[in-house]
């Protein structure tokens, strides 16, 4: 069964990671969330579920919100074939969310491995939002708590430069 928000909210606390948590009405697109006039408007993120061309390579993309992804200036710097969106199928299958909820939090339910992070290299070394697996709650945390949260569950990640 995948982690849902209040696993994700017990697994930070035994981790010992420091999180700011804020409760809201479900959002489903960034102009939702930041209509809420969320707490710390600089962490703000979008999440795009990827994969390739051959459906061989998936790919979780977090990234400023205000950032225009050109996917195939992405899909040269990782080396992969040509990327598009996801199915809401598989988002469900890989990582149990539904469109809406992406976050990389979500990597933790993939026990698989299968699905690559790519995170914007904007956050390096700052705080950065998710959602805990649900889109009824916003996090706050230091993108190298998630880094190595990540690591420990064994997820490939590789840090992007987006313009």
């Amino acid at each position: 069964m995948p982690l849902g928000k209040q696993d994700i909210y017990r697994l930070l606390d035994a981790q010992g990671i420091a999180y700011e948590a804020v409760e809201h009405p479900a959002v489903y697109t960034v102009d939702e969330a930041d209509a809420l006039r969320l707490p710390h408007p600089e962490a703000g993120t979008k999440n795009l579920f990827l994969r390739d061309d051959k459906h061989r390579a998936y790919y979780l993309l977090t990234c400023r919100e205000d950032v225009r992804v050109d996917l195939k200036t992405l899909q040269h710097q990782i080396g992969s074939r040509r990327l598009s969106f996801a199915s809401a199928d598989d988002l469900r299958d890989m990582l149990g969310l539904i469109p809406g909820s992406v976050t990389p939090l979500g990597l933790l339910n993939d026990e698989a491995r299968r699905v690559r992070f790519l995170l914007d290299e904007a956050f390096a070394g700052r705080l950065i939002s998710a959602h805990p697996n649900e889109n009824t709650a916003t996090i706050f945390l230091q993108t190298d708590d998630l880094l190595a949260l990540l690591a420990e569950h064994g997820t490939p990640v590789t840090i992007v430069h987006l313009d």
